[in-house]
């Protein structure tokens, strides 16, 4: 058992399998695989008796990573295709935070999920970015994790599929790990990421890590006022931080609880990724937008996940990260509101006696 070995053994153990599984992930192509290769290899120690943990300031330094590859993708081109295409955004912003909304309170009435895990667990933002959003306001993000990663993955295996319908693939993008530094932008991108981790620890602001960054850049990046470089093996060392913060987490009873609302979970994925590529027919039949960049901009996968398929493939890449950023930015706002009134209306039913409210 894994319990028997020291700490330094443990984390040798951990990167060796993190490494394994996410080379194997990335070998299929699937775009979440530095997220999901270390998520799982931390699963696998943790419940075998593993007993790692992953420091705050480290974890906090990786979510400020992560918010600056977001960062990355808004570019004076992705607002000019957010003004131009403003009332189909808005609509579909809403239309698909209307579904997530009444999935999230569906897993909840059903007691799939508690209250505020299901609503994070549904809502459709960059997958790590809801699980870091889920720990800050008190759900579990464990299950957060599992079923966000979940729905990643069946969306990234879908998108091949639609891809090989409706465009051609045969040019794919391999991966420069390390490539030419560029000093200056990755100067400005740590700078970036330090200041916000700091900049939240001292207001403390919940997810600041990962929030305060993300809005700062948002408005530098646009206006050329910063340069993000985040070359891939420094997103290798945030995505695994990222995920080994919430593999470790996981035990036997979490797992159990996994297992027995796996049909429910897999069905209700299924059922948002059914209501996302209806909403992807209407743009493609009434807007004009081609079949595969309509898929992917109303994908419910996740910005970051979807915005690296979409850049190996022949779509309007400022469409849509323009979407599916516009969408991410009304979940990074609204979603702490809605959490709160999902806890709030949990507790209330939790402290009712079994046959309703007394009158």
């Amino acid at each position: 058992m894994i319990a028997g070995l020291g700490r330094g053994p443990q984390w040798t153990l951990l990167i060796a399998l993190s490494a394994v599984l996410a080379t194997l992930l990335e070998l299929v192509r699937l775009p979440a695989a530095l997220l999901m290769g270390p998520l799982i290899a931390a699963i696998l120690v943790a419940t075998n008796g593993g007993t790692l943990r992953v420091a705050r300031l480290p974890y906090n330094c990786a979510q400020a990573l992560i918010s600056c590859l977001i960062v990355r993708s808004i570019t004076p081109s992705t607002l000019d295709v957010v003004a131009s295409h403003a009332p189909i955004f808005a609509a579909l912003v809403v239309a698909v935070l209307a579904a997530s909304a009444a999935l999230s309170w569906t897993l909840a009435r059903m007691q799939v999920f508690p209250g505020t895990t299901a609503f994070w667990s549904c809502w459709p933002g960059g997958a790590t970015a809801m699980v870091l959003m889920a720990e800050a306001y008190g759900a579990d993000a464990r299950l957060v994790a599992f079923m966000q990663y979940l729905r990643v993955a069946m969306v990234a295996l879908a998108a091949p599929l639609v891809a090989r319908l409706f465009a051609d693939i045969s040019g794919q993008i391999d991966i420069v790990w390390f490539p030419p530094i560029e000093w200056v932008p990755l100067a400005e991108t740590v700078g970036l990421a330090a200041s916000g981790v700091l900049i939240a620890q001292w207001l403390k602001i919940p997810a600041g890590g990962f929030t305060v960054p993300l809005v700062i850049g948002s408005i530098l990046h646009p206006l050329g006022l910063i340069d993000i470089f985040l070359p891939p093996w420094l997103l290798v060392v945030a995505y695994a931080l990222a995920g080994w913060n919430n593999g470790l987490g996981f035990t036997k009873q979490i797992l159990g609880h996994v297992r027995r609302t796996l049909p429910q979970v897999f069905a209700a994925i299924l059922l948002l990724m059914t209501i996302c590529g209806f909403f992807a027919f209407l743009l493609v039949r009434y807007a004009g937008i081609d079949p595969l960049t309509a898929y992917l901009a109303t994908s419910p996968g996740g910005a970051d996940s979807v915005a690296i398929i979409a850049a190996s493939t022949p779509v309007d890449v400022p469409f849509v990260v323009a979407m599916q950023t516009l969408r991410f930015f009304a979940v990074l706002f609204i979603g702490p509101h809605l959490a709160r009134y999902m806890a709030k209306r949990g507790q209330r039913r939790s402290e009712e006696p079994p046959d309703g409210p007394l009158d």
